[in-house]
């Protein structure tokens, strides 16, 4: 079976933030949740800085499910990691163990005050039955049941954002760093190699 994962081509992102205003709008976050951010690396820096689209990265082996002492996070066939909201105690060690920050907390105070932790759910919905309203409204739009892709990656106009089955996305990835240069590693082809008829 194939197994979902988000990509991100860092000379591709120009920091527009669609991914992530297309996400709070497709899921109806509420205010202060942000399941998807852009970040930006070496910011100032002449020929050095970048941006990247950062949310769950849908890990294979999961930091998050792995830490969780209720278990409410599993990792489904296809490889996206989901959680249980009505299983979840907002303990907070999810938070600690991913190194992507992907999951939040809707309230900010004392241990056990943080409220019901949300994260991305690659548009795929929850433990929910599917396109039902609780579905919705607890976890927003199931677009993968729908045949789509996540709306973060269906609104990035540069293609920067890459989402689908690991092998489709590695392939991509390979062609992309495959077209960049020629012979010597680093060399771009130039105008005349590239474009000559």
């Amino acid at each position: 079976m194939a197994r979902m994962k988000f990509y991100c081509d860092e000379k591709r992102c120009i920091e527009c933030e669609g991914c992530t205003v297309a996400c709070e709008e497709a899921n109806q976050l509420p205010v202060g949740i942000s399941r998807r951010k852009v970040v930006t690396v070496n910011e100032g820096m002449e020929g050095k800085e970048f941006s990247v689209s950062v949310a769950c990265m849908h890990c294979t082996d999961a930091p998050c499910e792995q830490v969780c002492p209720v278990e409410c996070f599993y990792i489904r066939a296809d490889g996206i990691v989901l959680h249980d909201k009505e299983t979840c105690i907002g303990c907070g060690y999810c938070l600690y163990a991913c190194p992507f920050g992907a999951p939040q907390f809707p309230k900010d105070g004392a241990f056990g005050t943080r409220g019901v932790m949300d994260k991305c759910t690659m548009c795929a919905g929850g433990p929910e039955p599917t396109f039902s309203d609780k579905e919705r409204e607890l976890y927003g739009a199931n677009r993968i049941a729908e045949g789509r892709v996540p709306m973060c990656a269906a609104i990035c106009s540069t293609n920067a954002l890459v989402v689908g089955d690991a092998e489709e996305v590695a392939d991509i990835y390979r062609k992309r760093v495959f077209s960049v240069g020629k012979g010597v590693i680093g060399v771009p082809y130039g105008w005349s190699t590239a474009y000559k008829g």
